[in-house]
């Protein structure tokens, strides 16, 4: 059984789209910018503070869901620039509680909106 998952405090999906999915003891998010989700434009014109604003966008659909940054098994990061990394890690570094999960990361040729980075993740959900 699928639930659909959205809330308030992260950007609405702008198409054919879940912000996130529940599947049993499992949270698929959607990919998710820097956007500020009371305006639906960028958060932030700097890489580091879209990074924060797509992570915070990412608590609280996962707050939504039950479950939480600290329950994150899976994370894949997409950067419209590679050369971006060091700054998404340095802030992926302090947000992201340990044990880190597993995680991969591309540079794509671009990205909505103009973004420079987009995460999405997949999480295990709270027991009740």
């Amino acid at each position: 059984m699928r639930e659909a998952i959205s809330t308030e405090k992260a950007p609405a999906a702008v198409g054919p789209y879940s912000q996130a999915i529940r599947a049993g003891d499992m949270v698929f998010t959607a990919g998710q910018l820097g956007l500020d989700p009371s305006t639906g434009e960028l958060a932030a014109d700097d890489v580091a503070g879209q990074a924060e604003r797509a992570l915070a966008n990412l608590a609280a659909i996962l707050d939504a869901a039950g479950s939480g940054l600290d329950r994150l098994v899976k994370v894949t990061v997409f950067l419209a620039e590679i050369g971006d990394w060091p700054a998404v890690n340095e802030v992926y570094a302090r947000v992201v509680p340990e044990p880190f999960p597993a995680r991969s990361a591309f540079a794509v040729k671009a990205l909505p909106k103009g973004a420079r980075v987009e995460i999405e993740a997949i999480a295990t959900v709270s027991a009740g």
